[in-house]
């Protein structure tokens, strides 16, 4: 009797150490599908979100949430940027924050020097402010503008610093140059969680819950 249980306790051994490359072979396969089409880190190479995000944080992008769902204002998205924005850098994928969808009416300002949707006035407390500490809602002067279908208008929070629909705009007065399209999308940034000194979930700002359909 001995000498059999011996052998299975053996066997058993023998079989889990013949098993370890295919769990490991697992694990990196379900590691890769998560970040294929499910969550990807991303880190923060420029000036054009801050202070909301600084050079060198890093985020963690949900890649799944616009399959079920368009992006919705107020939300920081990761998308890939049209040639023309990428000023001969290598990088092709985006962060900015949505400011309009498709239909959506943008102004700037009001008398208050405040970016309005379809009317309603955004109060941004996440902008970056300049020594003064005074906010540049809009670096660049006026405009108005009705976004297209399918596409985005984006602005990053440091408005001086960000090549975004804005700057786009301003060059060329075109809407559609200035807008991304909605398929270029990657994912929504919903976490900021590097440095840990500075981690924190990037939420959709309540002045975008009053902003009227178009």
């Amino acid at each position: 009797m001995g000498d059999e249980q011996d052998e299975q306790v053996e066997k058993r051994r023998g079989s889990f150490w013949r098993e370890v490359p295919i769990l490991i072979g697992v694990a990196v396969l379900v590691a890769v599908l998560v970040r294929a089409f499910v969550v990807q880190t991303f880190f923060i190479p420029s000036q054009s979100m801050e202070h909301t995000l600084d050079i060198d944080d890093k985020v963690l992008v949900n890649k799944l949430v616009y399959s079920v769902r368009e992006p919705r204002r107020g939300e920081i998205i990761v998308f890939e940027a049209p040639l023309q924005w990428r000023g001969g850098t290598a990088d092709k994928d985006f962060i900015k924050r949505v400011i309009g969808v498709g239909g959506d009416r943008v102004q700037c300002c009001d008398a208050q020097h405040r970016i309005t949707v379809n009317g309603h006035a955004l109060d941004e407390p996440y902008i970056f402010k300049g020594s003064d500490g005074v906010a540049n809602q809009a670096a660049g002067g006026p405009f108005d503008i009705t976004v297209p279908p399918d596409r985005i208008w984006v602005m990053g929070d440091h408005r001086a610093a960000s090549a975004d629909s804005l700057e786009h705009w301003l060059t060329g007065q075109n809407v559609e140059e200035a807008t991304i399209p909605a398929d270029s999308v990657v994912g929504r940034a919903f976490t900021l969680f590097w440095p840990l000194g500075r981690a924190t979930w990037l939420t959709v700002p309540p002045t975008f819950d009053d902003v009227p359909a178009p």
